[in-house]
């Protein structure tokens, strides 16, 4: 069943749990999401990111993936991710997106909060939740970059006090926090501040913070994090890599002489990041 991003977070907020939020620039990714949660029982986010674009358009994706959402047996929440203008942003409310995300934090303060506050207003009039990022995870949401440890000095954390005018201001319903995290894969094991995540909700009337680059994470520090008020957890590193893994073991397997299938790989693919995002579901919804 379709729902905004507010839905899934009053249930995570009930549960003290966090809900995990995909990327599905594909259908067997989208297929893998969706089919986990069903099983699992747990609300859901869908999310694509506009640097995906270059893979599949949004224009071809997004409806896909709104349809799915309203098939599901499950809440599912249909979201764009680091949407980097206001036209892109558009684009996904006008197909049927219940929450966008507007990524300002390149920009400077003044410039992220008035794009922030004509997001809010255009998603207002369908309904549509938002979530906007202060602070800055480093490396983009592609990855791109050449160190992901602790010693990425494009870092920059994200200030409670800050937080609480930017929230205010605003009116948004999800607050990405810079607390140690970084997207892609990490080189170094991340040293995370939850002090940040603690503060920023003791300031902000509690408002669901959501930890992007969660791929890598230690499963001790996942629990952490939700006990201090993550409620969302950005999640696509570690699913894509158990499918590309999964499609290298098929073609290994294919005797020299024998065809070699896409369909077969795809399906390999499909079924590895379904496991893959179990588990990382369990682990967000405290469930192991």
């Amino acid at each position: 069943m379709l729902a905004t991003l507010n839905d899934v977070m009053k249930i995570a907020e009930e549960k003290k749990i966090a809900v995990g939020s995909f990327n599905t620039p594909n259908l067997e990714a989208l297929q893998a999401v969706i089919e986990a949660a069903e099983e699992l029982d747990l609300p859901v986010i869908i999310q694509f990111a506009q640097c995906h674009e270059p893979w599949i358009p949004l224009a071809m994706i997004g409806p896909i993936m709104v349809n799915a959402a309203k098939k599901s047996k499950v809440p599912v929440c249909v979201h764009l991710d680091h949407g980097e203008t206001l036209e892109y942003l558009q684009q996904a409310l006008d197909m049927g997106f219940t929450s966008i995300m507007y990524d300002g934090s390149t920009l400077s303060y003044e410039e992220n909060l008035e794009n922030t506050k004509r997001a809010v207003s255009m998603a207002t009039k369908t309904g549509a939740s938002v979530e906007a990022e202060l602070g800055s995870m480093g490396r983009r949401e592609s990855g791109a970059g050449d160190d992901s440890g602790e010693n990425d000095d494009t870092k920059i954390y994200t200030d409670p006090h800050q937080a609480k005018v930017f929230v205010e201001e605003t009116g948004i319903d999800a607050l990405a926090c810079s607390f140690g995290t970084t997207h892609g894969i990490y080189l170094t094991q991340p040293k995370l501040d939850f002090d940040v995540v603690k503060n920023v909700r003791a300031l902000t009337e509690q408002i669901p913070i959501v930890m992007h680059g969660g791929s890598g994470v230690s499963r001790e520090d996942y629990r952490k994090a939700i006990e201090a008020g993550t409620r969302k957890v950005n999640y696509f590193t570690y699913m894509d890599k158990s499918g590309g893994n999964a499609v290298a073991e098929y073609v290994n397997s294919v005797k020299e002489g024998e065809p070699l299938f896409f369909s077969s790989a795809s399906m390999a693919a499909r079924d590895a990041m379904k496991e893959n995002v179990k588990a990382a579901m369990k682990m967000f919804a405290l469930m192991d």
